[in-house]
């Protein structure tokens, strides 16, 4: 019994030193600190709106074709007796230089009948033409009233001069004949492919070769009615000549960037239903000369990338690309820290940058970064490209303001508006 006692004595104590022993360090423990209740302004990134004059540029694409291309075909029957040399694919030509020849013999001794029978019309014409005058000559002398056109043989004569018109004009056709044995281009120009050579029988209408001109390089170039808005192209546009809209021309040409110079000369007679553009026609003169770039040629086939020039806006608004949020919204920062929700009007836009006509200021600052949750007065704080804080776009805080880069949300709605108008 009396261990019995001591035992619980022993746990009495022990659980009354506990007891004190706790209630110490609750007594002791530090007042926790409130959090401050007034939100942290957020951390974004801005550019400066810039005011300034720009001319309008508008990029289509487009395949190099010549303005000029036929198939040669013989217009007479014959072996092929000599080519030329440059009738080749890739061939240079002159205008009216021989590239094929089809053996003529039969066709100069077409010529030797046809001139033969031509002197036999003639003789017999002249023949005919001294007895009419005999004729004539008769019945003046012997005759009594006047006389009958078959007395004077006139149909005779008629007949003489009919059959020499006839022998004359089968004696142009032997020699028009003869003429097309020798085929040639009325331009100068370039071999595009061969389909004959040495020693080949064609007929009429046998397809020799394709040559094209080498004069004028055209593009065909897709255009909006956005983009022909841009560029103050009208919709039956024929430029006068030596005149047109400048365009350059660019592509990768033997593992280098080549541009070339053309004019825009003319835009197509109809809008292509299926696609709903219009296109316009660019032209680089003189391709393998003068409008060589660095003795690089505009080649026949080759896709081009069209920058084209259009024209001047004053007083526009030039923004960041990153700034337009949807289809015409921007955020800019007010002196103070304050976010303001911004409709604008654009004009134009491409990958690095955006032209609007209304809505921003220039010197203005808008945001380029994403924000969650974006809303008028917003409290912010405005950081430049190098990440320098820009004291007078952003709010008072007592604290780090880089760690407000934290409230940024960089996979948010403004990310995804940002991303579908890139």
């Amino acid at each position: 019994m009396g261990s019995f006692l001591g035992r619980f004595i022993i746990l009495a104590v022990v659980g009354v030193v506990g007891v004190g022993i706790i209630v110490m360090l609750f007594g002791t423990q530090a007042e926790p600190e409130r959090a401050n209740a007034a939100p942290r302004p957020v951390a974004v990134f801005v550019d400066q709106a810039r005011l300034d004059s720009i001319a309008l540029q508008v990029s289509s694409q487009g395949e190099a074709r010549p303005r000029t291309q036929i198939t040669l075909v013989p217009q007479v029957a014959g072996r092929i007796t000599f080519v030329n040399p440059d009738f080749i694919e890739g061939g240079f030509f002159e205008a009216g230089e021989t590239l094929v020849q089809i053996d003529d013999a039969d066709y100069r001794l077409a010529v030797t009948r046809a001139s033969a029978q031509v002197a036999q019309a003639q003789q017999a014409l002249t023949r005919e033409q001294a007895e009419s005058e005999l004729a004539a000559s008769e019945w003046a002398e012997l005759g009594d009233g006047e006389a009958s056109s078959l007395t004077l043989r006139e149909p005779q004569l008629a007949e003489a001069r009919a059959q020499l018109a006839a022998a004359n004009a089968t004696l142009q056709s032997a020699r028009l004949d003869l003429q097309r044995t020798r085929i040639s281009a009325p331009f100068s120009g370039r071999v595009r492919a061969k389909n004959a050579d040495l020693g080949q029988y064609v007929s009429p209408g046998t397809q020799l070769g394709t040559v094209f001109s080498t004069d004028a390089i055209l593009v065909r170039l897709p255009l909006t009615d956005h983009e022909l808005g841009l560029l103050g192209i009208p919709i039956a546009y024929n430029a006068a000549d030596g005149e047109g809209m400048p365009v350059e021309l660019s592509a990768t040409l033997a593992g280098r960037a080549q541009t070339w110079q053309g004019r825009i000369t003319r835009t197509d007679s109809a809008i292509d239903p299926q696609t709903r553009v219009l296109y316009a026609i660019a032209e680089v003169a003189d391709p393998y000369g003068a409008g060589a770039q660095d003795g690089a040629p505009l080649a026949v086939g080759l896709f081009v990338t069209a920058y084209i020039t259009g024209r001047d806006v004053e007083n526009a608004y030039i923004l960041p690309r990153s700034a337009l949020r949807g289809q015409n919204s921007v955020y800019v920062a007010e002196e103070g820290g304050t976010l303001s929700v911004r409709t604008v009007e654009v004009i134009d836009s491409t990958a690095e940058r955006v032209v609007v006509s209304s809505g921003v200021l220039g010197g203005e600052m808008v945001i380029t970064s994403p924000i969650r949750g974006a809303s008028d007065g917003m409290r912010i704080q405005t950081f430049d490209e190098s990440g320098e804080i820009i004291a007078a776009y952003s709010a008072t805080y007592d604290e780090d303001p880089a760690e407000g880069l934290a409230e940024t949300d960089t996979d948010g709605a403004d990310s995804e508006a940002v991303a579908s108008n890139g």
